[in-house]
């Protein structure tokens, strides 16, 4: 009986874009393997912008990961006030907000036409769990969510508007350049409200900031299009020394 050979540049190309990318290629799985773990990842439907790929209070079913386009998370608070906490790029996992509880605890939705891949959870662990490659690389994934997490704490406890959208460019370049992209100039799929949400401030101080560091020279940008043109000095803006946060920490600007 002639064995069955395996195509692994066709499962490779399948996989370019979405978690199987960031997961399975790095833990340097056999061809078997990594055909089983191809098998069970849906291509879903293209979701439209404003629509939802999962909502608060649903039961975690799968993890996401974002072939094309990108997604924000919305946390709602019990007075009804909602705050954009997340942002997600191609490549990058969704859903594990759920992974504690076993329900979201925020809305998913689509900041631009996107499609996702869809991992069902209990087969995903079942594989992990013959795969200890892909279980290390899965934690991995799950720390650096938690490494966004702490990021974004840290840019709400600065008191200074340019401090914290210094940040959050920082951040958006470097995670540019973990999926491949380009670091120095990228687009913001989110709007100018998003990210005054995500980071605690007014629309207008947002504005204002990206104006005064476009003329100070740090940064060019034309309409959603972000270029870094000098990359030391927004490191400086970032890396500078925090000042201490108002009582109380979290405050809009």
């Amino acid at each position: 009986m002639t064995a069955e050979v395996v195509d692994l540049e066709k499962l490779r190309r399948s996989c370019a874009q979405c978690s199987l990318h960031v997961l399975c290629l790095p833990a340097a799985i056999g061809g078997t393997d990594l055909q089983q773990l191809d098998e069970i990842v849906r291509n879903r439907r293209p979701l439209e912008p404003g629509e939802s790929l999962f909502r608060a209070g649903h039961a975690l079913s799968s993890l996401y990961v974002a072939r094309e386009g990108a997604f924000k998370t919305i946390a709602t608070n019990e007075e009804g006030e909602a705050q954009v906490i997340g942002f997600h790029l191609p490549g990058e996992l969704m859903g594990l907000d759920a992974l504690g509880s076993g329900h979201h605890a925020c809305d998913a939705e689509a900041l631009t036409r996107a499609s996702v891949c869809e991992v069902p959870l209990a087969q995903l662990e079942s594989i992990c769990a013959k795969l200890p490659g892909l279980q290390h690389q899965l934690l991995r994934i799950i720390g650096q969510g938690i490494n966004r997490d702490q990021a974004h704490m840290e840019m709400l406890g600065r008191r200074q508007a340019a401090e914290r959208v210094a940040l959050f460019l920082h951040g958006l370049s470097e995670r540019y350049r973990l999926l491949g992209r380009s670091g120095e100039m990228f687009v913001l799929p989110m709007s100018r409200e998003d990210i005054a949400s995500f980071l605690g401030m007014v629309i207008e101080t947002v504005s204002r900031t990206l104006t005064k560091m476009q003329e100070d020279g740090v940064i060019a940008v034309r309409g959603r299009q972000v270029t870094v043109l000098d990359a030391a000095r927004l490191d400086a803006m970032v890396h500078g020394p925090a000042k201490p946060p108002a009582p109380g920490m979290k405050h809009r600007i």
